[in-house]
């Protein structure tokens, strides 16, 4: 059976009730200001840092091979993004998680359009073979390659055919259910309605803004701000990634809410850095739509 969120935050059945307060999660980032090594792509790099400087911690970017295992170590968290990949880069991302690995850092991997080329498809395989990842964060067609090694994506955007909705939730629950436990790591899809599993339970998570798909790298900031939060908050990984994806969404929200006549997608993209900078831990609880499934 599945718990569903009251507005006052608590998740109930028939029986029980559990409060789970995403925004300690918020909190936590922000009193413990933790530190992330990104290698991420080129398009969204600007923006990633400052999404995770909003948040309260602090990005480095660093994808030279000679550099990685040095600035991982650092680091709590290495927050690994293929979405301009090139050989050096792929050297650079496997010798830092390897340096991660070793030192129990957090690791999330965000297999940009994988299933869109072979390199993408194989080098996010190889990865998640090599290396122990907490979270696997991709939209719906990009873990679907993953989960079979092999698929299509539209770009860096989902196919169409793969999108979750209400139609075919239960399906999508089961199988981020499947992928999370046969991974071993979380598995957060996220798309018009957002899945984060760790194989027993999956949050279903509504926030966010249509509209979010028009600015470009904010798939690549919610990593980020992610690997943020999973770094703050390490005996919560499930809460941590939900609370990021739930915070991100919300952001979407509260930024649109300050759009004026003659705004377009990069006044858009810049409320929602400001609207992580300003989110409190009370805002993304009461504004956090999830069930827990």
């Amino acid at each position: 059976m599945p718990f569903f969120r009251s507005l006052s935050g608590v998740i109930k059945n028939d029986e029980k009730e559990i409060r789970i307060m995403l925004g300690t999660c918020l909190q936590n980032v922000r009193e413990r200001e933790p530190l992330v090594h990104n290698i991420t792509n080129y398009v969204t790099v600007n923006d990633v840092a400052n999404v995770i400087l909003a948040s309260g911690a602090s990005p480095i970017m660093s994808d030279e091979p000679q550099d990685v295992e040095e600035i991982t170590a650092i680091c709590g968290g290495l927050n690994i993004n293929i979405g301009t990949l090139n050989v050096r880069t792929i050297e650079g991302m496997l010798k830092a998680g390897h340096k991660a690995n070793e030192l129990r850092h957090m690791v999330l991997l965000d297999p940009v359009g994988a299933g869109a080329s072979s390199l993408r498809t194989n080098t996010a395989v190889k990865l998640m073979q090599e290396l122990k990842v907490d979270v696997i964060r991709g939209n719906i067609s990009e873990v679907k390659t993953l989960a079979a090694g092999s698929g299509t994506t539209k770009g860096v955007d989902a196919d169409v055919a793969d999108a979750v909705s209400e139609e075919n939730l239960d399906e999508a629950v089961a199988f981020a259910k499947k992928f999370a436990e046969k991974s071993g790591s979380i598995v957060a899809i996220t798309g018009a309605i957002d899945l984060v599993s760790d194989g027993e339970k999956c949050y279903v998570i509504r926030n966010g803004r249509p509209e979010m798909g028009r600015i470009t790298g904010t798939g690549c900031q919610l990593s980020g701000l992610m690997t943020a939060y999973l770094v703050a908050n390490p005996e919560q990984k499930l809460e941590a990634a939900a609370a990021a994806v739930g915070a991100m969404g919300l952001a979407g929200e509260i930024g649109w809410s300050y759009m004026q006549k003659g705004d377009g997608n990069s006044t858009y993209r810049n409320r929602i850095i400001d609207a992580i900078y300003n989110m409190t831990k009370e805002q993304l609880d009461e504004g956090a739509k999830y069930e827990v499934r």
